[in-house]
């Protein structure tokens, strides 16, 4: 290489950063759209407004969030993976994402395509049966279980969606067989436990537990490590039994992966900040999770181990996306 492609290398680069440097410095100047991959008005929709809210009034910009439901939060995480990487494109990431690639093969690879800005909230999903029901405890659904190999049916939110999987992975640590009914989402799952026409679903405590409130679903344990203040007669599954069986659900924020690392610094900390002020804290516990901000890099390391556990959790029960 000769001294003058030496130097134009080296302005090449130094010009780069001053680019890259100017837009972290210029960011934001236009709105931001936060896409939540799922239908309006679930858990993530939720947490998803509140946060776009505190952020319109910390940057200075509005915040967007904008629906696109489809392929169980795939499709929308695909188009914003191949979108423009300037900042200006948040996806909403969930443990059922962590999932996916173990379940079929996907036009994006979230690993490689998409990179972590924070994880933002986690919470316990509720073990629920029917309050009138002879199920009472998780000692009642095993023993149920083992007395009918195979009979025993509970509902979830769809094939290879977290709460399938979860109750694979009581029933295979407690070696039972249970018979799965999947549903289109875990409301009509729910329905069918009131209505006794299923015998246990497992859903995230922020929409059952209204339900278990009005006495419509019983909770006979909790996933988390510990009891929660809302139902605190209600034991986790590690005092009903499963040791280590800790299942907390998480969702966290995305950008495409070429996105400039000081853009990412930059959303990182206004994201950290708004989740952490007492008033949106407060907020998320009513719904039921706790706040979890970090860093890009804890958000790596989590989305791995992820994936890796609940591969093994795919393989154990079979499930495909099909």
């Amino acid at each position: 290489m000769t001294f003058k492609k030496i130097i134009r290398n080296i302005l090449a680069l130094v010009l780069a950063s001053c680019a890259v440097i100017a837009v972290a410095q210029g960011y934001p100047n236009k709105s931001i759209k936060l896409v939540v991959p799922y239908p309006p008005g679930g858990a993530n929709d939720i947490v998803a407004r509140l946060l776009a809210q505190k952020l319109t009034e910390q940057m200075g910009q509005a915040v967007v969030v904008e629906n696109k439901a489809g392929a169980s939060g795939n499709n929308g995480a695909n188009e914003v993976a191949k979108g423009a990487a300037d900042g200006y494109t948040l996806i909403l990431v969930t443990t059922g994402h962590s999932i996916a690639p173990s379940l079929s093969k996907l036009p994006y690879d979230i690993t490689t395509d998409l990179a972590p800005v924070t994880t933002l909230i986690s919470g316990p999903m509720l073990v629920l049966t029917n309050p009138n029901g002879s199920i009472k405890s998780m000692a009642d659904l095993i023993a149920a279980a083992k007395a009918k190999p195979a009979q025993l049916n509970f509902g979830s939110a769809g094939i290879g969606s977290t709460t399938h999987l979860s109750a694979e992975l009581i029933a295979s640590t407690a070696n039972v067989k249970m018979n799965h009914v999947p549903y289109k989402g875990s409301a009509p799952a729910m329905a069918d436990v009131m209505g006794g026409h299923a015998d246990m679903v497992m859903d995230l405590m922020l929409s059952s537990l209204p339900h278990v409130q009005t006495g419509k679903l019983r909770a006979i344990a909790i996933t988390s490590a510990k009891r929660t203040p809302a139902l605190p007669e209600v034991p986790t599954l590690i005092e009903a039994g499963f040791p280590g069986m800790e299942l907390s659900v998480w969702n966290g924020l995305m950008v495409p992966v070429k996105t400039p690392k000081e853009v990412v610094a930059k959303l990182n900390q206004e994201i950290v900040k708004a989740m952490g002020t007492a008033e949106m804290k407060a907020r998320i516990k009513e719904q039921g999770f706790d706040v979890l901000t970090g860093t890009p890099e804890q958000f790596t390391t989590l989305l791995k181990t992820e994936i890796s556990r609940w591969a093994t959790a795919v393989k154990a029960s079979g499930a495909t996306a099909n």
